[in-house]
């Protein structure tokens, strides 16, 4: 009897031997038929058609547009995007440190319905603190005429950035135009290995209202070495600052290198305590994470502030001290980004970076959202396609459509910042400076100046009903009902400011501050405002 189950246990084994590799040799075969097909097509097109091909655009083309259909993660590097992959898996790359923006000129706002590439034009809106572009003497709002002498005008963003990066250690020559400077002019800078630090910001709060000192913490990336800047941020907080409570902000942390966000966990609970899991096709994806030391903050009360726009390795520190009841989270639920890339090699020197297996955290459940594609848009989903993490205290988004969106995404604030900053030599530290009711009617006449009209959406689709019942068969009673409204859907642009003061002085207070002190000062200063962490604050206490 023993003998026939072994007998029938191997004669099972073989046959599910046999199908499982029977199921492998089909899939084989019709992957060998798709790119026997791919190639005939681009052969016979080759031979063909009637203009020269370019076969490396078409090949591109073709495999990214395959990429696409599987997920928004999946992408191929050909070796001329060699640095862009570079950057993106170290925080690193050669360059002048400065984001840069394209828009039309200000004099320009607002003349052309549509914008077409040849009235945009590439201005440096952010130089970092220390790094080339600062040190030369960008500002931020000046307009970048040329690079190495080749015309910026026309050009992408992509296309000037390129230019902009080098080798570290070579000099590239900007030409400037600068408001209240008569004459363009040039500057040299030479490039850095540029390194953005993934602690964007740390201070300690000790108000009176609080029972001890809090330390936060803003965190940007996952990146070689953030783990270890993380650790020195917060030694620095509880050793010399005092603290003895944490709020983590994760607020639009995109993610990055998975052995960093493990580190960062591994500080606050215990050793050998799995953190997150990761399930593929192949043996080789199927891994488990867990920490490896002693924690140093093992009782140290944590509040992790995140957002929509927190995702992968934020996701897995946010949820795995969530699950491990280690921290009580606050925000809006994280993107749901729980696919895991490996970058490989392929031939000519490219890469592809390809997801292999998903994100599970310690309680079991799935970081991913099932219905990826829509989020990737930006779009709600479903609450059993969701994914992502729901915090503990959720706090509505706050963002709407009123005259501070308006001036910002017409660049007004950014526009007057840097005239402020010309007429201004210094102002208060970022920590005390405030917007002053002289401040905000300067910036109105400078509107005005400018000839600024508010129109809310309501205002456009109103007009557009308007001139439509002016068409169809509507009483002229109604129209004139009809037009008698219009005045008070286009709001005067100053009662709408003076409606939204505050938030005004708040956002035009923040492109002040980013030009005299930087990305730091701009964040001692917003933090004063942060309803999130003030709710943080509350809970700690």
């Amino acid at each position: 009897m023993k003998k026939l189950f072994c007998i029938s246990v191997c004669v099972l084994c073989s046959v599910l031997g046999a199908s499982l590799w029977a199921q492998d040799r089909e899939k084989l075969t019709r992957a060998d038929e798709c790119i026997t097909v791919f190639n005939d097509v681009l052969r016979q097109v080759d031979v063909n058609y009637v203009d020269t091909l370019n076969y490396e655009d078409l090949t591109e083309t073709a495999i990214n547009a395959m990429l696409r259909k599987i997920d928004p993660y999946t992408v191929y590097y050909p070796k001329k995007n060699e640095r862009e992959l570079r950057m993106m898996t170290t925080g690193k790359y050669g360059g002048i440190g400065s984001i840069i923006q394209q828009r039309p000129r200000p004099e320009e706002r607002g003349k052309k319905t549509k914008v077409d590439k040849d009235s945009l034009w590439t201005y440096a809106v952010n130089p970092y603190e220390g790094k080339p572009a600062q040190k030369a003497g960008v500002q931020a709002g000046d307009r970048i005429l040329s690079v190495d002498g080749k015309s910026t005008k026309g050009q992408s963003v992509s296309e000037v950035s390129n230019n902009l990066r080098g080798v570290p250690g070579t000099t590239v020559v900007l030409e400037l135009e600068r408001e209240g400077v008569a004459k363009p002019f040039k500057v040299e800078i030479v490039r850095e290995d540029i390194h953005l630090d993934p602690v964007s910001y740390y201070t300690c709060f000790s108000a009176d209202s609080l029972s001890e000192p809090v330390g936060f913490i803003a965190f940007n990336e996952f990146t070689d070495g953030s783990a270890q800047a993380f650790s020195n941020a917060l030694d620095d907080l509880y050793y010399n600052l005092g603290a003895r409570k944490l709020i983590i902000d994760l607020r639009g942390n995109g993610g990055g290198i998975i052995e960093e966000a493990i580190q960062i966990v591994n500080l606050f609970v215990e050793r050998d305590q799995l953190i997150v899991e990761t399930r593929g096709k192949t043996t080789q994806s199927n891994r488990t994470y867990k920490t490896r030391n002693n924690p140093r903050y093992k009782d140290l009360p944590l509040v992790v502030l995140v957002d929509k726009n927190s995702a992968s390795a934020s996701e897995i520190v946010s949820g795995a001290l969530q699950d491990l009841n280690r921290a009580t989270l606050i925000g809006q639920r994280t993107f749901g980004k729980g696919l895991v890339q490996n970058v490989r090699n392929v031939a000519y020197g490219g890469h592809i970076k390809v997801t292999t297996s998903k994100y599970y955290l310690p309680s079991g459940r799935c970081i991913q959202a099932i219905d990826y594609s829509e989020r990737q848009k930006g779009h709600e989903l479903k609450k059993d396609t969701a994914g992502g993490i729901l915090p503990d205290i959720v706090l509505s988004d706050s963002a709407k459509v009123d005259i501070t969106y308006t001036l910002y995404m017409n660049h007004y604030l950014f526009d007057y910042a840097t005239r402020y900053h010309r007429l201004h030599n210094s102002i208060a530290p970022a920590e005390t400076y405030e917007v002053s009711d002289a401040d905000i009617e300067d910036f109105c006449n400078w509107l005005d100046e400018r000839g600024f009209k508010y129109e809310t959406e309501t205002s456009k689709f109103f007009g557009d009903m308007l001139r439509m019942a002016k068409h169809e068969d509507i009483d002229s009673a109604t129209i004139a009902q009809l037009e008698a409204l219009e005045p008070v859907l286009r709001p005067d642009f100053r009662e709408a400011i003076h409606r939204n003061m505050d938030e005004v002085k708040q956002m035009l207070g923040s492109e002040i501050v980013l030009r005299y002190f930087y990305q730091r000062g701009q964040a001692a200063y917003a933090i004063r405002f942060d309803d999130e962490v003030k709710r943080a604050l509350g809970e700690l206490k």
